[in-house]
């Protein structure tokens, strides 16, 4: 995808950083979630209707709307490398559930699917958004 820069040359939008949007009924409980279980920072708010939080170098936007929850599919991948197995026992310590999804070529060990030497867990925000850390 590209767009025309002012003086007509092509800007390239791999270059640029983009944001997941995450939709939330309630934005004081899901605060509660995002910062307190997850442990994400606020660097930014609009009011008391968006927060703003650090993802490692870029950023995650967390909104109230009406259609919060009705997303099916994944909306934030966290890539943690080696921490995986810690990251998984940790957040289920803090009362985090996971999703176990059956899905060709996984295996499911505890809460961990497997595809090679892939890792990835699912778990649900307060309203059901599906977030997921993934080993690479």
């Amino acid at each position: 995808m590209t767009c025309l820069s002012h003086d007509g040359g092509l800007i390239m939008l791999s270059n640029k950083n983009a944001l997941a949007n995450i939709a939330v009924k309630n934005l004081e409980i899901s605060r509660k979630f995002y910062e307190t279980i997850l442990g994400l920072e606020v660097i930014g708010s609009v009011g008391e209707e968006v927060v703003v939080y650090r993802c490692g170098n870029a950023a995650m936007i967390v909104y109230q709307s009406q259609y919060a929850g009705t997303n099916k599919a994944t909306s934030a991948t966290w890539v943690v490398g080696e921490d995986m197995d810690v990251l998984v026992k940790e957040l289920k310590s803090k009362g985090v559930q996971f999703e176990h999804y059956d899905m060709p070529n996984t295996t499911l060990k505890g809460d961990i699917h497997f595809d090679g030497d892939m890792k990835v867990a699912w778990f649900k925000d307060p309203d059901g958004n599906i977030l997921n850390i993934i080993n690479k």
